[in-house]
C-alpha cells in the first residue's frame, strides 16, 4: 500500500521531537551550541531566512550535515515552510545518529517572528 505525504509526516512526528516556535527559540537562547537547519529549498531561503540558519535542502541533507553538525549530540533545529519536511528531516538525522534533534512545527512566518 502507497503511504501518503501526510501519513509519512504523521509517521516521522511521532518517532521524533516536536517542538512549537516558542520551546525551540527557549532550546536555542539556552543552548551552549545549536544549530538551525532551514530544509526549505535554496531559493526559499534566499527570499528569506533566519538569521542564525543554515540552509541545507532537504533532498541534501544526508550529504552536507556533517560539514555543520560533527558532534551527534549538538542541538538541531529543523525547519521549513509548515513543519513536515522539518519533521522528516528530523527523523532522518535521528536515523543517522544525531540524538538533540528537534523539528519546529511552525509557519515559516511564526518561526520568523520569534526568532528575528
Amino acid at each position: 500500500m502507497i503511504k501518503t505525504t501526510g501519513e509519512l509526516i504523521t509517521k516521522a512526528q511521532n518517532k521524533i521531537n516536536c517542538v512549537d516556535v516558542i520551546s525551540a527559540k527557549t532550546l536555542y537562547d539556552e543552548a551552549n551550541h545549536a544549530v538551525i537547519i532551514d530544509v526549505r529549498e535554496s531559493s526559499s531561503y534566499e527570499n528569506s531566512h533566519l538569521k542564525e540558519s543554515i540552509n541545507i535542502p532537504r533532498g541534501l541533507l544526508e550529504m552536507k550535515i556533517e560539514k555543520h553538525c560533527e558532534n551527534s549530540e549538538i542541538i538541531i533545529l529543523t525547519h521549513c515552510a509548515g513543519g513536515g519536511r522539518a519533521s522528516l528531516a528530523a527523523l532522518t538525522l535521528h536515523n543517522m545518529g544525531y540524538s538533540n534533534v528537534h523539528a519546529i512545527t511552525a509557519t515559516f512566518d511564526e518561526i520568523k517572528d520569534v526568532f528575528d
